[in-house]
């Protein structure tokens, strides 16, 4: 195929978006069934939301080093080896007799995702053609943002009917269907140069990476602040149904599709990237701030979850892409293990924002603070990294 993508590009692409999928679905799962695991180990909705945050700095923590160490080997058996890592590690989640347990295999499930999004994305634009990169990143987003589609409602449809531990068995079979799948279709790709913890310095002295990085703290923290509890407030400040909340979380989902697609077709040239980036951030800090307002009706909600998962997944792709850009020769993988660490620190800080505003005040509050904290993302983006990047402090590759 000349101009289209050929089955040996298309096929792994494709094992490596199914993996983001699971990914995505197993890392959000506890905010689509917060409130029964909750009940389940009699703690209070904000210990349990320490799941997510615990399993988020875990992440951060283990990024970094686990990714120096793996960058010594293969993508094609790194792949492997997180992937059944990952499934064996679900089957522990639900088997979990307590808390604590449930904790530590989803510290479990951490290091497989600490890696895996380290080199996701980079291994995804290795197996196809130069023309075809922007797709390949688009595809890999695109699999996060089916997860929020299908996995986090189906999930709770499944938890909701047959208990939240039947919903990990679930990640656990379709993780070891994708283990197979990966197996038959993905090639041998060389690891590469193998990156020093020596080289940091000079990853950390580029501008535009260090814009990015700051841009990720702020915006990821301001997201999670709000996303990290939105079931228990719909069901609490909005009076939703579980069908309306899992309707909301499907929509949310959906619009991170449309905002992967308006990346692939909207993100070139220097002004479109400039102006499309700070629309993303303003999105979704202004949806935080709806987050209140729109508990009015369904349709408000909705409106709000188009909004906010559309923006949301277009600034997540759009870092990612400028990270490849960027990223010296040989330290792409790493340059983005800081990027999945920086996210999770703000998955994590916001989720404990979160559960510190509905334990001290309101859960109503977590929207309004959330967008506060969002618009520290959009002033640091608009007076310090659009201009590095304007200045073009590293010359794209």
């Amino acid at each position: 195929m000349k101009n289209g993508m050929s089955a040996k590009e298309l096929l792994p692409l494709i094992g490596i978006a199914f993996s983001a999928f699971v990914f995505n679905t197993s890392e959000f799962m506890p905010i689509a069934l917060l409130v029964d695991i909750a009940a389940d180990f009699q703690v209070s909705e904000p210990q349990a939301g320490i799941l997510i945050t615990a399993y988020a700095w875990a992440v951060c923590v283990l990024s970094l080093p686990l990714m120096v160490f793996a960058s010594r080997f293969g993508f094609r058996n790194l792949l492997l080896a997180l992937v059944a890592l990952f499934g064996t590690c679900q089957v522990l989640s639900a088997l979990a007799p307590g808390y604590w347990t449930l904790m530590a295999a989803r510290i479990g499930v951490a290091c497989a995702h600490a890696v895996f999004w380290s080199i996701a994305s980079p291994a995804a634009v290795r197996v196809v053609r130069i023309e075809h990169q922007s797709l390949a990143l688009s595809a890999i987003v695109t699999g996060s943002s089916v997860a929020m589609i299908c996995g986090l409602p189906l999930g709770r449809v499944v938890g909701l009917a047959l208990g939240w531990r039947m919903t990990f068995f679930c990640i656990a079979a379709v993780s070891f269907g994708v283990l197979a799948y990966l197996a038959a279709v993905f090639p041998k790709v060389p690891a590469g140069e193998r990156f020093s913890a020596r080289e940091l310095p000079k990853l950390l002295k580029n501008p535009v990476l260090m814009g990015v990085y700051v841009v990720t703290a702020l915006m990821a923290t301001a997201y999670y602040t709000g996303y990290s509890y939105i079931e228990p407030f719909l069901q609490q400040i909005g009076g939703f149904s579980d069908g309306s909340i899992t309707a909301a979380l499907s929509i949310f989902g959906i619009a991170g599709i449309a905002g992967s697609a308006l990346f692939a077709r909207l993100y070139m040239g220097r002004r479109r990237r400039f102006a499309f980036l700070i629309l993303a951030l303003f999105g979704i800090t202004a949806s935080l701030f709806l987050m209140l307002p729109c508990t009015t009706g369904f349709a408000f909600v909705s409106s709000m979850c188009v909004l906010w998962g559309a923006c949301a997944t277009a600034f997540n792709v759009s870092l990612q892409s400028e990270i490849l850009k960027y990223a010296p020769e040989g330290a792409a993988a790493v340059a983005m293990s800081i990027f999945s660490g920086i996210f999770n620190l703000g998955i994590g800080s916001g989720s404990a924002i979160g559960g510190a505003v509905s334990s001290g005040m309101s859960i109503s509050w977590v929207g309004i603070v959330g967008g506060f904290i969002g618009v520290a993302g959009v002033v640091a983006c608009a007076v310090f990294l659009i201009p590095s990047m304007s200045k073009r402090g590293v010359v794209p590759k």
